[in-house]
């Protein structure tokens, strides 16, 4: 007996990080399992909680919950119901073959899955399996439980796990549970997996992108509800059409350049609602106002508005002149990729903008460039050509907006430098910027 739990003693140990001996968890350990006859999972999730672990540490010969799974492990055992299963025809090295895909759900959360190998027994939406000896990997930000060749499927009583939702058992074949998080725009953040949410969509196009296997089409734009806008990708045709509003259930987060965007797929349900469940299209195309410490936390935002003063011109403001390969701006007539060129000008700002709730930079590009100084780029050429220095086109911005209250309106990204901006559209505000704060505040949290 002793060399059947010592495995078990040992993943008990390391899920504890070492803080009890391995004699003491063998001694509980053996007390459990043979004189209260507590099976040995069991046995071991209360030993590591009894001593102050966490039980999803624990990855031999466990039975998880589905919300304790991360990407990366094996020999993962789990007791769930399917709450979808597909057939889908692949090509693999031996020639075509069939596997099965969809959702597994327990109590606690779902997870996609795809059984890469035929199973012992005919799979049905609703049965409940036991699962042994799988693996988990990332699949475009989510974790997804793999069955493979070592994996056994058994099939277990239908009270062996508490119903799932009537509405992910019954009825027609969904591709997602029921028990999705309901959301917000405005509130997903990068990596949350099956959320819900309802938008409008504002605009959606085709697209082929490369894949494993060759080309994809997917279905990109934007959506929106009463928070915020989001860009989106659908990686399967649900009929999207501009001005549809849609509750999505099993979608994603993912982001780029830290701005969270919603993926779905064909293990989602996408269904269309009546139009007045939403604000109209005119509305909600609207750009939402945002403080700058809310698009610090959330990473980012699509189409935000934000008004404040600009309290800083940065250094390559004004007239500059770009690579004309890579379109870098040139500093002394050198691009650091391509060395000694020719540059072609062009006009921008690059400033500070400060709303009392953080800062960001806003990158302003010609076309606004030359609308702030009612000058084109050639006129600003030869001003600087008279006073033999770009600086002046320098100088001239920096005494147009330097203190300024002003109103930008653009995507804005995040990095390890911060918050940036680029704005498609700007105006000089005749406001005092600071009422208008406090108005705000009293909105959001009552007066003072």
């Amino acid at each position: 007996m002793k060399d059947d739990i010592a495995p078990h003693v040992h993943d008990i140990t390391r899920a504890l990080g070492g803080r009890v001996s391995e004699l003491e968890i063998e001694k509980e350990l053996s007390n459990y399992v043979n004189v209260y006859r507590v099976s040995l999972d069991t046995a071991k999730r209360s030993i590591v909680k009894k001593h102050g672990g966490n039980p999803a540490h624990l990855s031999l010969g466990v039975q998880k919950t589905i919300r304790e799974l991360a990407p990366g492990e094996n020999s993962v055992d789990l007791l769930a119901r399917f709450v979808s299963v597909n057939e889908k025809r692949i090509d693999s090295e031996n020639g075509p073959r069939t596997i099965l895909y969809g959702i597994l759900g327990d109590p606690t959360a779902t997870v996609p899955f795809t059984a890469w190998e035929p199973l012992p027994f005919e799979p049905a939406r609703g049965d409940v399996v036991r699962v042994q000896n799988a693996y988990t990997k990332e699949y475009r930000g989510q974790v997804q439980v793999n069955l493979g060749t070592r994996t056994v499927v058994t099939r277990e009583a239908a009270d062996a796990l508490p119903p799932a939702p009537a509405a992910a058992v019954g009825g027609p074949a969904p591709a997602v549970v029921a028990r999705a998080t309901p959301a917000k725009i405005v509130e997903m953040r990068e990596g949350s997996s099956n959320v819900a949410f309802t938008a409008r969509v504002l605009a959606v196009e085709r697209r082929e992108v490369d894949v494993e296997g060759g080309k994809k089409a997917v279905y990109s734009g934007v959506i929106a509800d009463e928070t915020a806008k989001s860009q989106f990708s659908a990686w399967k045709d649900f009929d999207l059409h501009e001005g549809d509003v849609v509750r999505v259930e099993g979608a994603y987060v993912k982001s780029w350049r830290g701005i969270p965007q919603v993926s779905f797929d064909e293990r989602a349900l996408v269904a269309k609602l009546a139009d007045a469940d939403l604000p109209p299209l005119e509305e909600l195309g609207r750009s939402p106002r945002m403080w700058i410490e809310d698009l610090s936390e959330r990473g980012g935002g699509v189409d935000v508005t934000v008004r404040g003063i600009l309290i800083d011109l940065k250094e390559g403001s004004g007239l500059v002149y770009r690579c004309p390969e890579c379109k870098r701006v040139l500093r002394k007539g050198v691009c650091r990729i391509h060395g000694e060129v020719t540059g072609g000008p062009d006009l921008r700002v690059k400033a500070v903008l400060d709303d009392g709730s953080g800062a960001l930079t806003a990158v302003f590009g010609r076309e606004l460039t030359e609308g702030l100084l009612d000058k084109t780029v050639e006129e600003c050429i030869a001003q600087a050509k008279e006073a033999m220095s770009q600086e002046v086109i320098r100088d001239d911005l920096a005494d147009l907006l330097v203190a300024q209250p002003i109103e930008a309106r653009g995507n804005v990204t995040s990095d390890d430098y911060g918050l940036m901006m680029i704005v498609d559209q700007a105006k000089v505000l005749k406001v005092d910027v600071r009422e208008e704060a406090r108005v705000m505040l009293e909105e959001l949290e009552g007066p003072a």
